[in-house]
């Protein structure tokens, strides 16, 4: 296994599924509420949206990116550590995946307890 510095996004995500998968459903199920929400309230966004790294549009395409995700896997997501990673965590997509996943642990979603100090360790 390489040092956790070397791993990249992906990786994390795997090793995250592979070792807390019942942590897994919970999750999925939040990040789905929270594309909803963002995408169900997009005026309230836009005018609140201020000083960030990129467009708000860019936030909606990507929240759109990770709904179009989930719907198409759903039953994947949940039993394959490859596609939960490679689908979620790649690329661009996985700006609004890491911040799903860190709202999720600090507003106490999570029922397994390591599962916290897990994505502290990963993504923090």
């Amino acid at each position: 296994m390489q040092p956790l510095k070397m791993l990249n996004n992906v990786q994390k995500a795997r090793l995250l599924h592979t070792l807390l998968i019942n942590e897994i459903p919970g999750f999925l199920g939040y990040l789905k509420e929270l594309t909803e929400a963002v995408l169900n309230d997009k005026e309230r966004i836009k005018a609140e949206w201020k000083d960030q790294l990129f467009g708000v549009d860019f936030w909606f395409e990507l929240a759109e990116e990770v709904q179009r995700v989930t719907a198409k896997y759903p039953k994947d997501l949940h039993k394959s550590s490859g596609v939960f990673a490679d689908q979620l965590f790649d690329g661009y997509t996985a700006i609004f995946t890491v911040h799903g996943l860190t709202q999720y642990v600090a507003l106490g979603k999570h029922t397994e307890p390591k599962f916290k100090p897990a994505v502290d360790l990963l993504f923090g």
